[in-house]
């Protein structure tokens, strides 16, 4: 192994990041560029970023040349409404009686965040006997220093509302600073989200985690460890925002998808209370006999779609059983397919009792009520469908075709545009099993046609 690829490899372990994109050429620039800055040959330096702390001083320099460390205060507002007319007033009322709230700006940059987050709990937390901090923690040393320092200049200020500005911040210039109402709620530490933090995040501790746009840079295993280390950090009931390209992963199960103010969001699920003891069991009744599906049976399920045999695609899955996720889903699918739409949302919500961000299901729901002329709650759940899979070509098409009924010919474009680029290269057994019939060739005539239509 080369000393650019031992680079590559110490980065990927230390920092969490996923840097299969980043050129070799870059890398050994950046190596080179940091081997000079510390005076150290490549084994020393590499050794040293084994041994440094994981929020060290070097390895937040790293992080700074390999990240975006864009920011800027009420970034992505819908989310700051969101914690403004829903989380808050549900976490209020739940720390009632012990009147405390955490919340974390997680991988904070230079503090726009956190302040942010300050402005709305200074505006929805009465001020009377009221506990609350906000934490803010970044990688990067001279990120956290800047944070603290609090000096921002005007380019920081672009999104602010007015109101906010002149109520919240003083100055102008290269010399902006957060009033002492907000700095006094907020501190900053140094920390690395690719490793353990027990005490930045330990467990049950915040009732919301703000973390935008951070685990997008890791690798797979680096996402699901974090989004662990984040939910298990949470409070029951507690609230995690990620960025808009984000999707939690690992650990949930425990959360739930939450939707207002055109932006989603987790809660993780409240904390169950204690029951009495239950009472003894009955005596087990015979179990069912299992359907155990033979090894070709799925193909003959394909093959039958393909050929347009929705009958019997049907008859067959029905005496397969609705034992799997796969099952299921492809039962209310074809459910659909026969216009029984009341057995099909029957399956779909069976499903996501199950699994609460399963694509698919919210995708099929989103027909059901669509068939029902619910078309609110249609939108709601190919949104759901298109946030938890970017990839997913047809919830894209139905929000589309919804805008453009409605009349939103600029919803309806934007719907269609990405529909259209997705349907290219959708996965074959995902248009077989969702795409109501209609071949690959035919979804994209029907989104081209759509968006001439638009105008």
């Amino acid at each position: 192994m080369n000393r650019t690829e031992r680079f590559r490899e110490v980065l990927t372990r230390r920092i969490g990041l996923a840097l299969t994109d980043v050129p070799p050429e870059k890398l050994a620039e950046i190596l080179d560029r940091r081997m000079s800055a510390t005076g150290l040959s490549a084994d020393a330096y590499l050794a040293g970023l084994v041994r440094e702390r994981a929020a060290g001083s070097e390895v937040g320099a790293l992080a700074r040349e390999l990240t975006i460390n864009e920011t800027y205060f009420f970034r992505n507002p819908e989310q700051f409404d969101a914690l403004r007319e829903v989380v808050l007033p549900e976490r209020l009322a739940r720390r009632a009686g012990e009147r405390r709230l955490r919340l974390l700006s997680a991988a904070c940059s230079s503090g726009e965040e956190a302040y942010t987050m300050a402005t709305v709990v200074r505006e929805r937390v009465p001020r009377g006997g009221w506990d609350v901090q906000i934490v803010g923690v970044d990688l990067d040393p001279s990120m956290v220093e800047r944070a603290r320092r609090a000096r921002y200049a005007e380019w920081s200020m672009r999104a602010t509302p007015p109101s906010a500005r002149s109520r919240w911040f003083h100055g102008s210039g290269d010399r902006i600073t957060p009033d002492a109402d907000l700095t006094g709620l907020v501190r900053f530490a140094v920390g690395n989200l690719a490793d353990d933090e027990p005490e930045l995040l330990r467990p049950g501790t915040y009732d919301v985690i703000f973390c935008r746009n951070a685990i997008m840079y890791f690798t797979g295993p680096q996402i699901r460890a974090a989004t662990a280390r984040l939910v298990e950090a949470l409070a029951p009931g507690g609230f995690l925002f990620l960025g808009h390209a984000e999707v939690a992963h690992g650990r949930v199960a425990e959360l739930t998808l939450r939707h207002s103010h055109d932006t989603f969001y987790y809660q993780r699920e409240p904390a169950v209370q204690e029951l009495p003891p239950p009472a003894p069991p009955a005596p087990p009744a015979a179990a069912p006999p299992v359907v155990r599906r033979p090894p070709d049976t799925w193909e003959r399920v394909l093959a039958l779609l393909r050929a347009e045999r929705f009958d019997g695609a049907l008859h067959l899955v029905e005496s397969m059983g609705d034992g799997t996720d796969e099952l299921l889903v492809t039962h209310a699918a074809l459910l659909i397919q026969h216009g029984r739409l009341d057995r099909a949302e029957a399956l779909c919500r069976r499903l996501l009792e199950r699994d609460g961000m399963h694509a698919g299901a919210h995708y099929l729901l989103a027909l059901c009520r669509e068939g029902d002329g619910d078309k609110h709650g249609a939108a709601e759940h190919d949104r759901r469908a298109a946030y938890l899979d970017p990839g997913f070509a047809l919830p894209r098409l139905r929000l589309g075709l919804l805008a453009r009924r409605d009349g939103d010919r600029d919803l309806a474009r934007r719907e269609l545009e990405d529909a259209l680029r997705l349907l290219s290269c959708e996965d074959d057994r995902r248009l077989l099993l969702f795409g109501g019939g209609f071949s690959r060739a035919a979804l994209i005539a029907l989104c081209r046609a759509e968006l001439r239509a638009c105008g």
